[in-house]
């Protein structure tokens, strides 16, 4: 008996639609908000201060919204049971906004809390009630991942709540590790099998499963040691932790490796992004062994190149893939995925002698790169299948 299908519009079939493009939109505005803002050209309060907000924003809005719209699609392929559709994706989508409105209007404690914190345990429900349907033990780490990024909120929620500014810093910078842990195990899935699929490759790059998951609770652990404070202070001991871990990455990404990429840019969008994650450990490895300016260096690396990039190139294949479209993005899209990868070394490195110019460079590029996105793919996310299957 085939299920009913939702009288909602298409924008609800299925919850990559909403969140990806509601978390592009967020992308293009956030940004260049918070340059305006930390540059002293506008006057800005939102809850946690701007720099709180910025910190807390681009992982837990941007990135979680991101991060939830492709699980609870992929969660469909993996165990083969539907997921959520129409009215419960609508009310997700509305919940992430309204976590984003209540830290920028500076809402009370009491309605700005439980908002923004319900909405990361609503898709662990989802996402853990399919995978326990099925006892689908394979992709249980990705439950673990979202309760401990869950946990990471609630922490830098409590040092809003008692203003603690160390205790915010430590739950957000946390949970943008734990996302490089999410990159680490969803890009190691998908990088190999989307290049052998785009270049008609014979075989997929084999994994190598002890080095994947040494990888991954290596970032479970870097992600503590943020949580902890511990990794916010260069400690040469954590410096071969991070080396190790960069390395790690770039055998994997070396293993993946072939020259027709750089002719797909569904592709070397992707494999650059991986790059930049493998390029941030080691920066924090040099920054521990104080061989490198600040923090702030490598956490932009993996924030701006790392998880933007890869944020990027992959909402722009998933769009296509799961709207019945074939894998052609639009030639604009060359221009996004280049300029999000210049964001990166701009924000990283030509703020050392030209701040001012650094910063705004960065920021046009970053939101430009999204905007491009939102341009093109507004259309495909808001209209239904061209096949007429459900989705």
């Amino acid at each position: 008996m085939q299920e009913p299908r939702s009288t909602l519009p298409a924008l609800f079939a299925l919850g990559f639609r909403p969140l990806f493009l509601a978390g592009a939109l967020f992308a293009v505005l956030a940004v260049p908000l918070w340059i305006a803002a930390f540059l002293g050209h506008i006057e800005f309060t939102p809850a946690g201060g701007s720099l709180g907000w910025h910190r807390h924003e681009m992982v837990f809005g941007f990135g979680m919204a991101i991060v939830a719209g492709f699980l609870l699609t992929a969660i469909q392929a993996w165990t083969g049971v539907p997921t959520i559709s129409g009215l419960p994706v609508l009310l997700l989508a509305a919940l992430w906004l309204a976590g984003r409105l209540v830290w920028l209007l500076n809402a009370p404690l009491w309605l700005l809390v439980p908002v923004d914190l319900l909405f990361l345990p609503l898709v662990a429900l989802v996402i853990g009630r399919l995978l326990c349907k099925v006892r689908q033990t394979r992709n249980y780490p990705v439950l673990v991942m979202l309760v401990l990024l869950t946990l990471c909120n609630l922490l830098a929620l409590l040092g809003l709540a008692q203003d603690d500014f160390a205790l915010q810093r430590h739950g957000s910078v946390a949970a943008l590790w734990l996302i490089s842990g999410l990159m680490g195990l969803i890009g190691g899935r998908v990088i190999p099998f989307f290049t052998q699929r785009g270049l008609d490759l014979r075989e997929q790059t084999s994994a190598l499963p002890r080095l994947d998951n040494l990888l991954m609770a290596g970032s479970v652990f870097v992600a503590l040691l943020m949580l902890t404070g511990v990794g916010l202070r260069p400690s040469p001991w954590q410096a071969p932790i991070y080396l190790l871990l960069g390395l790690g990455h770039l055998l994997r990404l070396l293993r993946w490796h072939h020259p027709r990429i750089w002719t797909v840019p569904l592709l070397w969008s992707l494999h650059l992004s991986y790059a930049w994650l493998a390029l941030a450990l080691i920066a924090m490895a040099l920054w521990h062994g104080g061989w490198l300016l600040g923090f702030s260096q490598a956490t932009h690396l993996l924030a701006i190149g790392g998880m933007g990039g890869m944020i990027l190139a992959m909402i722009s294949r998933v769009s296509l893939g799961h709207t019945g479209r074939p894998l052609q993005p639009a030639a604009a899209m060359s221009l996004a995925f280049i300029l999000i990868n210049l964001a990166a070394p701009l924000r990283v490195w030509l703020t050392i002698p030209m701040p001012l110019t650094g910063y705004w460079l960065a920021a046009l590029c970053w939101a430009i790169a999204f905007a491009l996105f939102v341009w093109h793919y507004t259309p495909i996310l808001l209209a239904p299948r061209p096949d007429g299957r459900p989705g």
